[in-house]
């Protein structure tokens, strides 16, 4: 998907987003034809069984955008910037373009409007991130419940649709702050515990399949219980090798 015509879907037409982080998910994701993959920093937290995103390197992101790449070939795909990998400007440039070497049409970055700006600049698509930023919050918790944080974050915002974001994200804020953000700049929002109002939607793809078992926020609607269906089949597994029913002569070579 061209930056145009994902600009144009504002107001129009629900743009949607999820995460991958392999060559077997984005495959399924290119086939459906998602309109943006995500390959997020999530990872470190669904894939590697890190505590915080701040643990992801730029290896990783690089290893697991090559893979998405490989099983979504014409997919628009955004990697996101690991912590510690977009300031000082000059680095985040040289980390964005190894991004885009692996594979991205697009990254992401938290806050950082002249951060964003300086790769705009630099001829590299940037989507922008406010809200609860992750990398760097203290507390997982509702951001800009009060006047004074939700002017901050609209404030944010408006920076980086003037730094030339072609799109927004809005993490856990009030529904009422996402319509206002929304309004209020030129460019797609995409929500995740952001409300209706935005643009678009974003979730984790092992978050919407069931495939955690103990995460449950309140922003995530569950799609499928894989995690069940994945105990079921491994135990029935076990039990049909240990009765040595499997392999039968069906799975066995003459």
């Amino acid at each position: 998907m061209e930056i145009s015509r994902l600009k144009s879907m504002k107001g129009l037409q629900a743009i949607t987003m999820i995460t991958a982080y392999d060559f077997n998910t984005a495959q399924i994701l290119e086939e459906i034809q998602i309109d943006v993959i995500l390959v997020g920093d999530s990872l470190g937290n669904v894939v590697y069984g890190f505590e915080s995103t701040q643990n992801v390197t730029m290896e990783m992101m690089i290893r697991h955008t090559e893979a998405v790449r490989r099983g979504a070939l014409t997919s628009f795909i955004v990697a996101d910037m690991p912590y510690g990998s977009d300031e000082p400007e000059a680095f985040a440039l040289e980390n964005a373009r190894k991004l885009m070497g692996a594979g991205a049409d697009a990254i992401k970055i938290e806050g950082k409007a002249d951060v964003a700006k300086y790769l705009v600049e630099n001829k590299i698509h940037v989507m922008g991130h406010v809200g609860l930023l992750p990398q760097t919050a203290s507390d997982m918790k509702v951001q800009g419940k009060d006047s004074a944080s939700a002017n901050h974050i609209l404030t944010e915002a408006k920076a980086l649709d003037k730094a030339g974001c072609f799109a927004v994200v809005l993490e856990m804020i009030p529904s009422e702050l996402g319509d206002t953000i929304t309004k209020s700049i030129s460019v797609p929002t995409i929500g995740i515990g952001a409300g209706k109002f935005c643009d678009g939607q974003v979730l984790v793809v092992n978050d919407i399949l069931g495939m955690v078992e103990n995460f449950h926020p309140k922003f995530v609607k569950r799609y499928a219980e894989l995690n069940n269906n994945a105990t079921k089949a491994i135990k029935e597994y076990i039990r049909d090798v240990k009765a040595g029913e499997f392999p039968d002569d069906e799975h066995s070579f003459d």
